[in-house]
């Protein structure tokens, strides 16, 4: 196998924000590490998504409206298919549970805390919040879930990387936010006010806390570099949830949660569905074998929509 080097370095495609430059920075860590290889046998290269717009950040434009699937995603994955990148670095809760033909994603580095901080400096819980409060976030999911336990506060659009939405919530636009810890704790940012939410309390995105990294299917260099990187555990607990998203045709526009949680070689599922607005929602859970992930997913989808009904996700 032919290593990269200083003369032909491996090109890491990845979003401009500081998080997403963090994690491929520890992306390409991992290798240089697990290859004993310099950095500048690398080059991280920065390509603009349609989700990065700044002008539709600033305005605050619901993803919804901006479009869905692929958001964070579809530009980075056609200069990988062109050959401008060897490999992409993601967020997984970011990514479709489908790839577009010729690229694999198969390798995911040790997932960090899952669990969504709620960032306040006057409330520890949701439950604290005056009444009426406004609070900001930009996810539907979230938006779904709080209103669901506090039908009485006020959600705003709330978009940005993690150091806008500090600021916006700095500035006052909002009373309270939410933040991934996983993202907090890449970032080490000090100061920041968290109260991370157990998950029997708030469960989280799919795939939250979960790196992934892309190649084209027919790159066997890369295939071998990755292999020495990918975590087994992440990669089962992801197979179990990304099913389960699959299955319930999950987008930005779906508010969707769930969990897999390994004990050995058992793995436990939990999920819940929501109507947007908070109004309804109905959460399961299943249990067994880790290597049946895929099939306890769509099992635990099924639970869900049966329960649901056939008309549930009719509204969005």
């Amino acid at each position: 196998m032919t290593m990269p080097s200083a003369s032909a370095p491996l090109k890491i495609g990845t979003r401009g924000s500081p998080l997403a430059l963090a994690q491929a920075f520890e992306t390409r860590e991992r290798l240089r590490a697990a290859f004993d290889l310099p950095e500048d046998a690398f080059e991280i290269v920065i390509i603009k998504t349609s989700g990065d717009d700044r002008a539709l950040i600033e305005a605050d434009i619901p993803l919804k409206v901006v479009g869905n699937k692929g958001l964070f995603t579809k530009e980075i994955e056609e200069a990988l298919l062109r050959g401008d990148i060897h490999i992409a670095v993601h967020s997984m809760k970011d990514m479709p549970t489908v790839q577009p033909e010729g690229l694999v994603l198969d390798c995911y580095l040790p997932r960090e805390d899952t669990r969504d901080a709620f960032i306040c400096s006057h409330a520890e819980t949701i439950h604290d919040l005056p009444q009426g409060a406004v609070v900001g976030t930009s996810s539907l999911r979230r938006r779904a879930q709080l209103l669901n336990r506090r039908p009485d506060l006020k959600v705003v659009e709330f978009r940005g990387n993690l150091q806008t939405r500090l600021k916006k919530l700095e500035d006052g636009v909002a009373y309270a936010t939410f933040l991934a810890c996983a993202g907090l704790n890449r970032m080490k940012i000090p100061g920041v006010s968290k109260h991370p939410i157990a998950t029997e309390d708030m469960l989280p995105a799919i795939a939250q806390g979960a790196i992934g990294i892309e190649r084209r299917a027919d790159d066997e260099m890369c295939a071998k570099l990755l292999e020495a990187l990918h975590d087994r555990d992440t990669g089962l607990r992801l197979d179990a949830e990304r099913a389960f998203l699959a299955r319930l045709d999950g987008s930005c526009e779906t508010p969707i949660a769930g969990l897999a949680e390994l004990d050995g070689d058992s793995l436990r599922l939990r999920g819940e569905i929501l109507k947007t607005d908070g109004s309804q929602s109905f959460a399961g859970e299943v249990s067994g074998a880790s290597a049946d992930g895929p099939a306890l997913g769509r099992q635990l989808a099924e639970q869900l929509l049966a329960e649901a009904g056939p008309d549930f996700f009719d509204h969005v």
